[in-house]
């Protein structure tokens, strides 16, 4: 391996070396062995251009800016910013942000932004350059198409804590004169910091739209009178006592169908009228919608709660950003166990 090999397993571009140590010689490069990346730049043939580190790597290379979006969320450990379009297949291209004084030649798989950096927009990880949070959250939205996708960016990446809505407000007063500004100062209002899923946003949004509610609990445990946990819903209604849950096709199986009883049953029991969006109710919304009156028809003849949702003091919270930040190591690998888990059941 190179010497610029890190930590990720991926191998950072070499220049020519006339002596062959930190990279090929120009008869080496001219060979079946190195694959050219950028201008000057190589790679062994047998490193892997497609894993979605090693296509930042090689966007990032000989173009003396910074990732930024999506790939720069990625780069920094973001759980749900792959790089690929909505259809799961289609490999977006790099975001690369370049400044407003750089010139550099357009190349396959990349995009090329000149918008203008504050100062502090730029970080090193790892030996990659990439922009700061704020930056890359703003930046992906102010190109989003339409506000149900910024929300979900900016939901996404309040998950993995890389920003919190009262710094990214601040940052977003600075930005002036920016195409897709509006949708982002339209966005935030909507974001919430504890959703555990992009299709939790989408139940949200939609949820929200019917006008049945004016404010929805994401993912807010819900305990008995005596403070004992009862069950902690996607999303919550507390004052109609609706629940909504999102089950994706991960849920078909016996043991999640079998799970997922078990909690309607307990619903019941709670008085609490429970509701499902299905994976395939993104091909027809009407028919969670439609599932969703009835749920709040049935719940105007509840009785008496027996349930709250208030935390008792042996409960860490972790319902926002800056709760989770001030986590110690062994606290997040107790108290987020079940959101950690969810970005694989969804």
């Amino acid at each position: 391996m190179l010497e610029g090999e890190i930590r990720r397993q991926v191998v950072m571009p070499a220049r020519l070396d006339r002596w062959g140590v930190t990279g090929p010689t120009p008869g080496q490069a001219r060979g079946k062995n190195w694959r050219r990346v950028g201008p000057g730049l190589y790679v062994p043939v047998e490193v892997d251009p497609l894993t979605v580190d090693q296509r930042i790597v090689e966007a990032v290379a000989g173009t003396g800016g910074a990732a930024t979006g999506w790939a720069a969320l990625h780069w920094m450990g973001a759980t749900w910013f792959g790089g690929l379009a909505g259809d799961g297949r289609t490999q977006l291209p790099v975001p690369i942000a370049l400044g407003d004084r750089r010139q550099v030649r357009p190349r396959p798989g990349v995009h090329l932004s000149e918008d203008w950096l504050f100062d502090e927009d730029l970080i090193t990880i790892d030996g990659v350059r990439v922009t700061v949070p704020e930056r890359s959250v703003t930046y992906e939205v102010r190109r989003a198409r339409g506000l149900p996708r910024a929300v979900r960016i900016l939901d996404m990446a309040a998950f993995d804590d890389l920003v919190d809505l009262a710094d990214l407000e601040a940052y977003v007063s600075r930005l002036v004169s920016r195409g897709g500004v509006r949708l982002l100062k339209q966005a935030l209002p909507w974001a919430e910091e504890n959703a555990w899923s992009p299709l939790e946003v989408d139940m949200r949004l939609e949820w929200l739209g019917t006008g049945l509610a004016d404010a929805l609990l994401c993912n807010r445990p819900l305990f008995d009178l005596s403070g004992r946990h009862l069950l902690t819903p996607d999303l919550f209604d507390p004052v109609a006592g609706v629940a909504g849950e999102y089950n994706g096709a991960v849920h078909d199986g016996v043991a999640p169908r079998r799970r997922d009883l078990d909690r309607e049953e307990l619903y019941r029991r709670l008085g609490i009228e429970s509701v499902a969006m299905m994976s395939t109710d993104s091909r027809d919304v009407s028919r969670f919608v439609g599932r969703l009156h009835a749920a709040y028809r049935r719940a105007e003849d509840r009785g008496e709660r027996s349930w709250t949702t208030d935390q008792p003091e042996w409960w860490v919270d972790t319902s926002r950003v800056s709760l989770r930040r001030a986590l110690t190591p062994e606290q997040r690998a107790r108290w987020l166990r079940r959101q950690r888990r969810s970005s694989y059941l969804t």
